[in-house]
């Protein structure tokens, strides 16, 4: 027999989502109240997109509006941790574009080996995905024991699962075609091991990684760098905060440094794209020009 409560709640939270509206005010006025209780600052994320997240979140919330939904998480800091889950997307895979990866491997490594050591910031690294495949790309070209990545995001309970290096089996299985297609040197299960469902990630892959809190909205550039990635979080943002992004990793890079992003960004209309050159066009990966004096 069907599960009648679960039905019931599933039609109720369906129920939600449909009569649900969201108005530019009332995200605002939730944006706003979260900045100030919390300190998380979405007030210049992407309209479109917060609407559809918070749409989402009244349903899975069983809100009837995003006023209901504010008081809510207002009051009980659980419930908003739990809202941030949907605010941020927390999700990835590892080598994600392949193509971006090939590239970083033969054009920026090559490069990045005259340094004597580097620092390399990860922007937006969600549940590590992406700092494991650095890591793994990195030591495969001889350069991880020398390296040092920072892999920042806002989202505690992202970073947390960043720090454990424990994936489903199904989904790493899964990106072993992306590895192989970006250039990878080895059997992509070397360097994991399956227990039950997950893989474990050799520990020593993020002996060089520090996961850190760090909010582009809000935060200071913390390091000279010589490689920025910051892929597929652009697109979440609007114009000016994109530019203050942008202005983030371009005081971060030293001279000559290399930035990436997601396959769907660019700098091409943002106050930012004079500081930079195309070194890849279809990987989308840039170099800085040169610094003016100060």
């Amino acid at each position: 027999m069907p599960n009648k409560s679960a039905s019931t709640g599933a039609a109720r939270g369906e129920l939600h989502h449909s009569r649900a509206s969201v108005s530019e005010s009332e995200l605002q006025l939730l944006m706003e109240a979260i900045y100030r209780q919390y300190s998380y600052d979405f007030r210049n994320y992407s309209g479109a997109s917060q609407k559809r997240r918070i749409l989402q979140a009244l349903a899975h919330f069983e809100c009837p509006t995003v006023g209901a939904l504010q008081t809510m998480v207002l009051k009980d800091a659980t419930l908003f941790m739990e809202l941030l889950q949907y605010l941020t997307i927390p999700v990835s895979e590892m080598f994600r574009d392949p193509a971006f990866f090939l590239a970083l491997r033969q054009q920026v490594m090559p490069v990045l080996h005259t340094y004597p050591s580097l620092k390399i910031w990860i922007a937006g690294c969600s549940t590590g995905e992406e700092a494991y495949s650095l890591a793994i790309l990195l030591r495969e070209e001889g350069l991880l024991e020398k390296s040092l990545i920072y892999a920042t995001d806002i989202n505690p309970l992202a970073l947390d699962k960043a720090r454990r290096g424990i994936f489903t089996l199904a989904s790493v299985k899964g990106h072993t075609a992306n590895y192989q297609q970006a250039g990878g040197k080895q059997a992509f299960s070397d360097y994991y091991s399956a227990a039950y469902d997950a893989a474990i990630f050799d520990p020593s892959l993020r002996e060089n990684v520090i996961f850190s809190d760090h909010s582009l909205a809000t935060d200071s550039v913390f390091s000279e760098t010589q490689l920025v990635l910051c892929r597929n979080v652009l697109i979440y943002f609007n114009k000016p905060l994109q530019d203050r992004a942008l202005g983030l990793f371009h005081e971060s890079l030293c001279h000559r440094g290399f930035m990436g992003l997601g396959s769907k960004e660019s700098i091409q209309f943002s106050g930012y794209a004079g500081h930079f050159e195309e070194l890849d066009k279809p990987a989308r990966i840039f170099r800085t020009l040169q610094k003016a004096e100060t």
